[in-house]
């Protein structure tokens, strides 16, 4: 009796999955018709993630400075010096403070150092003066990383003219007692702003599609009327929702090795510390997770660009608050609660882990369990409206 049940079970499981491929191959040659968004797919994991890298930078770099000497001294000029390159450039000097303010209010200037007359003279005396440094913090980053640069370098000159006052040198601070903040950078040791920014493009990207493909895969279905066809074939909810899955993921996937393999790692050197495997199977187990909720998304739209509309909304605030642009740990509690249930804090840890530490799924398993836990409930939200539309 168990001999003939496993005789007809394994025609039968065959049969599933000779199903469960067809229905995948379609949703492939589906896609591959839409060229538009295959154009569009393959510029989000190219062009965007190159442009992300070389065009946006938080950093401070040849930040126009413009100077109203007022003193024309030895101790202006020395000061004026110390606003080097790469982080400053200089591009002239003007007879009239208001022009500087005229100056950054047509952003012409980003910063305007304004020294007042007898400046050489106070510091020669040991009397107290002040120097004046205008920023346009517009760009508000750069505005007070410029604002930061400029308190060190009088700070600095401020020491050394302090020191030489009572007949010291700068080489007297080695022989001073000082305290020194040191600090060590493990898993970007450089700094590098371009791992940063186009790592977060990838993620970006990896999630945009991943809700956005297979939603549009199942609405599609609804527009053109074919639905009905396939919940009267012999197929199962199952097979037509995860067929789409698997298909999308797929494509994702080979967009994700474009995008590591053409840019990431020749252009901009991101290293891989980690197994590739294993970050293209979480990579797998997040598009997984975002694709349940694109297709709960998709059996409450109607049409496609209520599809793109949704996802817009369910997806915007994963990608602000997530920690993706700024640290999660500096969001209001609230916010750290809401996002808990969201996919992309999960994949961002455990993309910086296998990417930049080397860490394996003895570390990560946390983060990897709690994204197969979301999707899995996402998806099994999303059958179950499914069905309950078609009942």
């Amino acid at each position: 009796m168990t001999d003939e049940r496993e005789r007809t079970a394994l025609p039968r499981i065959a049969r599933w999955g000779r199903r469960l491929a067809a229905m995948t191959w379609k949703e492939v040659l589906q896609l591959s018709r839409d060229l538009p968004l295959l154009l569009f797919l393959l510029y989000s994991f190219s062009v965007a993630v190159l442009v992300s890298g070389v065009g946006i930078t938080m950093q401070l770099r040849n930040a126009n400075l413009l100077v109203h000497d007022g003193d024309h001294s030895q101790s202006s000029r020395e000061l004026i010096h110390r606003f080097q390159a790469p982080y400053f450039h200089f591009t002239g000097e003007i007879s009239d403070a208001r022009q500087g303010l005229r100056e950054l209010d047509q952003g012409r200037a980003m910063l305007v150092l304004d020294i007042p007359p007898r400046f050489h003279e106070a510091l020669v005396s040991g009397e107290r003066t002040a120097v004046q440094l205008l920023v346009d913090t517009s760009n508000a980053p750069q505005g007070f990383s410029a604002a930061g640069y400029t308190v060190r370098i009088a700070g600095a000159f401020g020491s050394q003219l302090g020191l030489a006052s009572i007949g010291l040198s700068g080489n007297a601070m080695q022989s001073l007692p000082v305290i020194e903040s040191a600090h060590r950078v493990w898993f970007n040791p450089n700094q590098d702003e371009t791992w940063f920014q186009s790592m977060s493009t990838v993620l970006r990207m990896i999630t945009l599609f991943g809700v956005l493909l297979p939603a549009a895969a199942l609405v599609r279905e609804k527009e053109r009327g074919t639905i009905e066809q396939l919940l009267v074939s012999p197929l199962s909810p199952f097979q037509i929702m995860f067929s789409k899955i698997l298909a999308m993921a797929g494509i994702i996937l080979i967009a994700t090795g474009l995008a590591v393999y053409g840019v990431l790692r020749p252009v901009f050197h991101v290293p891989m510390k980690g197994p590739d495997g294993l970050f293209f199977a979480l990579t797998a187990l997040h598009i997984f997770t975002t694709a349940g909720l694109g297709l709960v998304a998709a059996t409450i739209a109607r049409n496609q660009a209520q599809v793109g509309m949704m996802t817009l909304f369910l997806v915007g605030p994963m990608m602000l608050l997530s920690g993706i642009t700024s640290p999660f740990e500096s969001m209001p509690q609230w916010v750290q609660t809401v996002m808990t249930f969201s996919p992309l804090k999960y994949y961002i840890d455990v993309t910086y882990g296998v990417m930049l530490k080397g860490a394996g799924l003895d570390v990560l398993w946390k983060p990897a369990g709690t994204m197969l836990l979301l999707g899995g409930t996402l998806f099994v939200l999303g059958m179950w409206r499914f069905r309950r539309q078609f009942e």
